[in-house]
């Protein structure tokens, strides 16, 4: 049974701030102080995924006004293949209904375009393939990204500002 458990303290965190960092490219992700800042932002939550007894991956979730967004998303890599991925993305949708994420384009290389279609096949659309996100900072490039939702979204650049003001800060 996959469940969640929310991360308050900095102490839980080494194992999920190692595999963030090793993970994801220096460009798609917050240095250290970023990131252990977002236990203070009441609109940020950092989740332990759990199955049964063992802690599977991590996301990092944001609310915003009229859904939530899926920062960041990763199964470990000693459970991966297993197909907990599916059962993490049903979950979440479960219990938090509407969900937007970012993911590189597919065109990009074999790895992103196999992401793609495991979005697409859980239940995930694009809503645009323009999207910039933001730099995290100092020295780290902004990245043409696709944005993807698993809900009809009525105005993507209403959320695309959203989703820069509250979680960039841009």
């Amino acid at each position: 049974m996959i469940y969640f458990e929310e991360i308050q303290t900095r102490k839980k965190l080494s194992r999920i701030f190692a595999a963030y960092e090793s993970t994801f490219p220096i460009d798609e992700r917050r240095d250290e102080t970023q990131f252990l800042a977002l236990l203070e932002n009441p609109d940020s939550f950092i989740f332990a995924v759990k199955n049964e007894e063992n802690q599977v991956g991590y996301l990092i979730l944001w609310k915003l006004k009229d859904c939530y967004y899926l920062e960041h998303f990763e199964v470990f890599e000693e459970f991966r293949n297993l197909k907990l991925g599916a059962q993490i993305l049903t979950e979440l949708k479960d219990k938090f209904g509407n969900i937007v994420l970012e993911s590189e384009p597919s065109q990009l290389d074999e790895m992103a375009e196999r992401r793609i279609n495991f979005y697409l096949r859980n239940g995930f659309s694009i809503i645009s393939e323009d999207y910039i996100q933001p730099s995290y900072g100092p020295g780290k490039n902004s990245m043409n990204l696709f944005l993807m939702s698993n809900f009809h979204v009525v105005d993507a650049k209403n959320l695309e500002q959203e989703l820069h003001v509250k979680v960039y800060q841009s």
